[in-house]
Formats: structure tokens, C-alpha cells, sequence
């Protein structure tokens, strides 16, 4: 039983690191390495079952994850192709299609270095293997804790609901996109008022972009208001132009009125788990929460938002690549 014991270790720790606070990308890494820490421990021990069960073991554990990545890059492309023809050829929208090409390139490549006979030419397909390993394996840190992070419920009274901005539809009118995080902003306010407690005030966060008329978030309470919300629990925050500065305004509005403010943030839900880490970040004391998003749009915004958490961490993801890089060039010089 030895084995197990990396895997509990590491999810004690990400159990410590959740209670400290949810918010931490350090969870998802930590969530990433029990389950394959535990994976390995079960692979250890399969000689010790009975037959079937070692086929079984070994099935699940070569065969699903090789035809479930080139069920991936199926599923990429065709969204990428979705994508092209709802939204247009803008860089954002080709994001899926490129992933799922580059999931089949790596698979060439992983076919082409079995065979190959060229030790440069297998160095730099070596290496450009353990870089996409190390970045698929973060992804999918990312992708199963932003899903865990994504089934957070309000729990108790909050102060104030922060709503974050996004563009104007001909710089006045609300989008879709937005409007999905307005209506999941209502509806906590209207549960909470419905439990007895203060009603939260509203905090529509957003400024004016060049191409719009109007701030966002004069847009945002203007939708909020037509929709039954008195004025007096609104409160509008007009001077941001990025999320920090969303996230880092919306909290010096909120202290000023009350010192101990304890909030919501609602953004869409592939931009919840980036969004709390920027709260974190920019010392707002709440949670975020996920509002409905197109199921067509989600995987190439999921993977815009994983580029930019990868971003933010540069300093360590560079790191590690450039050790993976210089792994790669010396098996390569070894080969040679």
C-alpha cells in the first residue's frame, strides 16, 4: 500500500490548499497530480488482481486516454469549424480549430519518432512532445478544478453582487454573453431577498471602450432596472477597462460604504476560475460564479482562458519548458 501514499499525500494537500482558499491555481495542479500519482499506484498493483481485472486496469489506462485524445481533436476541429462560421475568422475564434490540429500533429509526430531513424530529427520531435505533455497536463488541471471551482453555490447573505462587463452590441446595447451574467446576478439577488435577508446591491462593473456610447456599466444597471431592480440597490462602477481593474475598483466602491463588504462575482463560466484568481489577486473577499455560455463558444473561450492563467504564470510554465527543452536537446546529443 505503499504505493497510494504520494497520492494521499498530495490530495491532503490540495484538501489544505482548497480550505485556505478556493481561488489558488496551486489546487488544480494539486487535484493534477493525485489522480495521476494514483493512477500509477493502481498500475503498480495490478499484478496482485485477479484475472480479468489486470486487462481491465490496462484498458482504461492506455486505451481510453490515446482514442479519447483523438476524439478530441475531432470534437476541436469541428467546433473550430463552428466557430469560423457563427462567429467569424477572428484569432480568438480559430483557437479550437488550431488545438485540435496541433493534437493530431503531436500524434504524427508520436508515430513518426517510433519509426524514424534520424536522431536530430527525433530530438525535436522529443521535444516538442514532453512541451505538449506538460502543457496538456496543466490544461487538464485547469479544465477539471475551473469545473469543480464551477459548482460553487452562495451560501449565507452577501453584500453586493459584482457584475463584470464585456462590450456593447453597437456600443449601447447589451449582448447575450452579458446578459446571461446580468439574469444570474437577479436571480441571486431576488434568492436572497426571497430568504428574508438585506437585499445585496447590485454592482454593474464596466467603462466605456472607445467604440461605445455609453459605459457598461451605466448599460448593465440600465438592463437591471428594466427588469424590476430598484435604483436605490444599484451601484454602477464606470472606469474599468480590464478585469483586474474590475475586480480591483469594484472592491475600493464597495469599502467605502462597508468596511467588512462580502460580495459574489458573476462572470461567465469559462471566466469564473480566471476571474477568482484575479479577486484573490486584487483582495476582494467572495467568491466568483459561472453563467451560462453557448455550448459552441465554450471550448475555444476555455482555451483563451487557460493561455492567459498559463501567461500569468509565465515565470515558473517558462521554466519548466526551457528545462523540458534542454532535456530533449541532451537525449538528442546523447543519441547522436
Amino acid at each position: 500500500m505503499l504505493a497510494f501514499v504520494p497520492a494521499v499525500m498530495f490530495f491532503a494537500l490540495f484538501c489544505v490548499s482548497v480550505r485556505e482558499d478556493r481561488r489558488r491555481f496551486l489546487n488544480a495542479v494539486l487535484l493534477g497530480l493525485t489522480f495521476i500519482t494514483a493512477a500509477a499506484a493502481v498500475l503498480s498493483q495490478v499484478r496482485h488482481l485477479p484475472e480479468p481485472l489486470p486487462l481491465v486496469v490496462f484498458a482504461l489506462v492506455l486505451l481510453v486516454p490515446a482514442f479519447g485524445t483523438v476524439a478530441l481533436g475531432v470534437f476541436l476541429v469541428a467546433n473550430g469549424i463552428t466557430m469560423i462560421r457563427k462567429e467569424g475568422r477572428s484569432p480568438a475564434n480559430l483557437l479550437s480549430l488550431l488545438a485540435g490540429l496541433a493534437v493530431f500533429v503531436v500524434i504524427g509526430m508520436l508515430l513518426y519518432v517510433r519509426d524514424s531513424g534520424t536522431p536530430l530529427l527525433d530530438g525535436i520531435f522529443l521535444t516538442v512532445i514532453l512541451l505538449a505533455v506538460y502543457v496538456s497536463f496543466l490544461f487538464l488541471c485547469f479544465l477539471a478544478y475551473a469545473y469543480l471551482y464551477g459548482r460553487i453555490k452562495v451560501r449565507g447573505d452577501v453584500d453586493y453582487v459584482v457584475m463584470l462587463g464585456s462590450g456593447l452590441i453597437g456600443g449601447e446595447r447589451v449582448p447575450p454573453l452579458l446578459a446571461s451574467r446580468l439574469e444570474k446576478g437577479r436571480q441571486i439577488y431576488l434568492a436572497q431577498s426571497a430568504r428574508g435577508a438585506e437585499p445585496p446591491l447590485l454592482l454593474t462593473s464596466g467603462g466605456q471602450g472607445p467604440d461605445e456610447k455609453l459605459p457598461e456599466a451605466r448599460a448593465m444597471a440600465d438592463w437591471l432596472r428594466e427588469r424590476g431592480v430598484p435604483e436605490e440597490h444599484l451601484r454602477r462602477e464606470e472606469l474599468s477597462r480590464t478585469t483586474t481593474e474590475n475586480l480591483t475598483f469594484s472592491r475600493a466602491l464597495m469599502l467605502e460604504e462597508r468596511s467588512d463588504a462580502m460580495c459574489v462575482v458573476v462572470t461567465n463560466d469559462f471566466h469564473a476560475f480566471r476571474a477568482a484568481m484575479t479577486a484573490r489577486r486584487a483582495g476582494v473577499n467572495g467568491q466568483v460564479l459561472g453563467s451560462p455560455t453557448a455550448r459552441y463558444f465554450l471550448p475555444s473561450a476555455t482555451i483563451r482562458e487557460f493561455v492567459a492563467v498559463f501567461w500569468e504564470h509565465r515565470a515558473v510554465n517558462l521554466s519548466i519548458c526551457g528545462v523540458l527543452a534542454a532535456l530533449g536537446l541532451l537525449l538528442t546529443l546523447v543519441r547522436w
